[in-house]
């Protein structure tokens, strides 16, 4: 047996939505380490690390279908899913599924809570952003 551990997400986008992700992923905390025309990688280094390629056909992604269904963020904070909720607002991004809200279901004790908010980029990847800790923290 080997051990592995996720290194890097690489993310096909069409050219025109690249400003999207370069003004997003740094409000999630994302510092950039690559800012070239045809690629932006985020994360603090690069093993640890989103990519971003200019370039993609013009294949639909159905999250529901084989393949990524999305990526899931961790937020520090429940204050900080409202701040991105407030952020998305404020750019006429749709917040999807009912969100922001509390998933009892997802938390692993009546004293945590699983606060999420779901959202599609213009390129249809399904990213949700979650606070899983102690209810009202």
């Amino acid at each position: 047996m080997i051990q592995t551990r996720l290194g890097h997400i690489q993310f096909n986008i069409k050219p025109e939505n690249r400003p999207f992700y370069q003004d997003l992923l740094p409000f999630l905390g994302y510092p950039v380490i690559d800012d070239s025309p045809e690629i932006l990688g985020v994360g603090p280094d690069i093993f640890h690390s989103f990519w971003f390629f200019t370039g993609a056909n013009d294949a639909h992604n159905d999250y529901d279908g084989p393949g990524l269904n999305h990526i899931g963020l961790l937020a520090q904070h429940q204050a900080d899913v409202d701040t991105l909720v407030a952020y998305l607002r404020e750019r006429n991004i749709s917040l999807l599924f009912d969100t922001p809200r509390h998933r009892p279901e997802f938390a692993y004790d009546a004293e945590h809570t699983y606060y999420q908010v779901m959202f599609e980029t213009p390129d249809r990847i399904l990213i949700e952003v979650v606070y899983m800790g102690r209810l009202g923290q």
